[in-house]
């Protein structure tokens, strides 16, 4: 699926579209993947303010400043290459029955720290058992 995450900071939920997708299927595994070096996939509770202490926290650890060696793009571009090793770019969530088996304030969302590529790809894929 694409995704636009527009050109700031941004947690996205995608719970919604994943259990969409593993509805039907029984048990079995979802992985959650971006097939990009500047993006990540989290598990998190969203909507409660969370998402913007992740990106705070982002932040902090990783600011947007002229520190960065990999320095195309944007100011601070190199720490969207960094961010993937914090969060990274596939979770793996257990699915039962055909329903995600999150706990009770898990959601999953896309991670994107990179204001130059305003659309990312997330692949969903299911395994059986």
């Amino acid at each position: 699926m694409t995704v636009h995450t527009g050109r700031h900071d941004r947690v996205v939920d995608l719970t919604d579209r994943a259990a969409e997708f593993v509805a039907g299927r029984g048990d079995g595994l979802l992985s959650v993947f971006v097939p990009h070096a500047t993006a990540g996939v989290a598990i998190l509770e969203l909507g409660s303010g969370s998402d913007e202490d992740l990106l705070a926290a982002l932040a902090t650890l990783l600011p947007a400043d002229d520190r960065w060696r990999h320095a195309h793009g944007s100011r601070g571009h190199g720490r969207s290459h960094v961010m993937p090793a914090i969060v990274p770019p596939s979770v793996t969530v257990p699915v039962l029955d055909g329903r995600l088996a999150l706990g009770t304030w898990q959601s999953v969302a896309l991670v994107d720290l990179n204001v130059d590529n305003p659309d990312r790809t997330v692949r969903l894929s299911f395994l059986a058992g």
